[in-house]
C-alpha cells in the first residue's frame, strides 16, 4: 500500500489466496516506524513488529499445507514455510519499490517503506500533479507483481512440482498474482482505487470527484469482502475444512473489510482536508483579545472581554506589551464563584517564541507552525510585532473538522 500524504494507494494480500491489507500508521510503531532493514534508492525500509505476527501465521498455515503435499519433510516443513513467508514479503517489497521508483521519477518524494501486518506501505510525500501520473503511480505496483508472478511461473517449470523448490515457486507465483489482482480492485485504499480516482479525475477535471467515486467504491468493496470472502472459502470446501478454518476466514474477512472501509473513508477525509487547507487563514481564525495585567481578577477580565466582544484574554506588562496568553481550559476549570479571587496571571502561559505567529500565515505553513510548538493558544502578531489577536487551537480543529465532514 502506498501512502500519498496520508492517503492509501495500495494494499498487499497475504499468501494462500486470502487477501489482506495494511493501513498507514498514524505515527508508526516507533519513532522511525520499526526495524530499519536498508535504504534502497535512498528510501528507508522498515519492518514493523506486526510483521513478525503475520510471518508466524503464514509459517503455521503454509506449514500445515506442506504436511499434505510433502509429508516426508516432517518438522522441517516449518523452516520451508518460514522461507516462503520471507520470500513473499520480499515480493511485497518489490511491489512497493515499484511505487517508490515512479514517485521518485515524478519528484514526489518518498518518506519511507514499511512492511507490516498484512502488507506494505510506501509513504509518498506529495500528490501527483496530473491524472496520468496518478494512474501510473498506482499501476506500477500491481504491474511488478504480475511480472514477478510470471518469473516464478517460468522458474517453476524448470523444477519438479512435487519438490520443495517447486512448491515454493508455485506458492510465490500464486501469491504474486493474487497480490496483483487484489490490488487492481477499483476502490480506495487499493491501487485500483487510485487508478479509478485518476480516471474520474481525468474525465471530470476534478480530483475531488475522483476521490469521492473511489471512496464509495472502496466502501462497497469492503462490504463485498466481508460477505463474499467467507462464502467463497465455503464454496471451495472439499470436506477437509474445520470449524477453526471457517473462523479464521471470517476473522480475516472482518479485519480486511474494516481496513478497506477505514482506508476508503480516510482517503476521502484526507482529500477534503487538503482541499480545505488553502482557505485556512490565520487572520480569519484569530479571536479578538482584551489586554489585562497579571493581577487582574479573572472575573473582571471576563467582564471586560464580554463588553469588548473579545474571545480571548492577553496578559500585558506595565507598558502594555503582551507577555502571556490566558489558557481557555484553565479558565473553564475555575468555578464561577472563585473567579473574582483568582488572578489571570496564574492561568496564563508565557509567550515563548513559537507562540507568536505572524498574522499572514495560512494553509500548510500555519499547520507546520502549530506542530512546531504545540499549545492551546497562540498570540497572532502583525509584521510590526503588535498584537492582532489570539488563535485558539480548538478553532482550527473545528474548521478542519467541518471541512473533512464536507460541511
Amino acid at each position: 500500500m502506498s501512502d500519498t500524504r496520508g492517503q492509501q494507494t495500495s494494499e498487499q494480500p497475504p499468501p494462500g489466496g486470502t487477501p489482506g491489507a495494511g493501513t498507514p500508521p498514524a505515527g508508526g510503531p516507533g519513532p522511525r516506524g520499526g526495524i530499519l532493514m536498508g535504504r534502497p534508492f535512498g528510501v528507508p525500509v522498515y519492518v514493523t513488529p506486526s510483521w513478525f505476527v503475520i510471518a508466524a501465521l503464514i509459517t503455521w498455515i503454509f506449514g500445515g499445507q506442506l504436511a499434505r503435499v510433502l509429508p516426508e519433510l516432517g518438522g522441517t516443513r516449518y523452516l520451508v514455510a518460514l522461507s516462503f513467508a520471507i520470500a513473499f514479503y520480499a515480493s511485497v517489497l518489490v511491489h512497493e519499490l515499484a511505487h517508490t521508483l515512479v514517485a521518485l521519477r515524478y519528484k514526489l518524494g518518498v518518506r519511507r517503506i514499511q512492511l507490516q501486518f498484512l502488507g506494505g506501505i510506501s509513504e509518498i510525500e506529495n500528490e501527483a500533479q496530473t491524472p496520468a501520473r496518478e494512474f501510473w503511480l498506482a499501476f506500477a505496483g500491481p504491474l511488478l507483481s504480475v511480472v514477478l508472478g510470471g518469473v516464478f511461473l517460468a522458474a517453476g517449470r524448470l523444477v519438479e512440482l512435487s519438490s520443495v523448490p517447486g512448491v515454493l515457486l508455485a506458492g510465490l507465483m500464486v501469491s504474486n498474482f493474487v497480490v496483483a489482482v487484489f490490488n487492481l480492485l477499483p476502490g480506495l485504499p487499493l491501487d485500483g482505487g487510485r487508478m479509478l480516482r485518476a480516471v474520474v479525475w481525468g474525465l471530470t477535471g476534478r480530483p475531488m470527484a475522483g476521490t469521492v467515486a473511489a471512496s464509495w467504491a472502496g466502501r462497497a468493496l469492503a462490504v463485498a469482502v466481508l460477505i463474499g470472502l467467507p462464502l467463497f472459502s465455503a464454496s471451495r470446501d472439499d470436506g477437509g475444512r474445520t470449524g477453526t478454518d471457517t473462523l479464521i476466514d471470517a476473522a480475516l474477512a472482518a479485519i480486511l473489510a474494516a481496513i478497506i472501509w477505514n482506508g476508503a473513508v480516510g482517503g476521502l477525509r484526507g482529500a477534503r482536508l487538503k482541499e480545505a487547507l488553502p482557505g485556512l487563514r490565520l487572520r480569519e481564525l484569530a479571536r479578538r483579545a482584551v489586554p489585562v495585567t497579571a493581577d487582574t481578577p479573572l472575573g473582571e477580565a471576563l467582564r471586560r472581554a464580554r463588553e469588548a466582544g473579545a474571545g480571548a484574554v492577553l496578559v500585558v506588562d506595565g507598558l502594555g506589551a503582551p507577555i502571556a496568553v490566558v489558557r481557555e481550559s484553565a479558565v473553564r476549570a475555575v468555578p464561577e464563584q472563585r473567579r473574582p479571587w483568582v488572578a489571570v496571571g496564574a492561568l496564563a502561559r508565557d509567550l515563548e517564541p513559537g507562540l507568536r505567529l505572524p498574522a499572514d500565515l495560512a494553509g500548510e505553513d500555519l499547520l507546520r507552525a502549530l506542530r512546531a510548538t504545540p499549545a492551546s493558544e497562540y498570540l497572532v502578531v502583525e509584521p510590526d510585532g503588535s498584537a492582532y489577536g489570539v488563535l485558539a487551537l480548538t478553532d482550527v480543529e473545528q474548521r478542519l473538522s467541518k471541512a473533512v465532514a464536507g460541511r
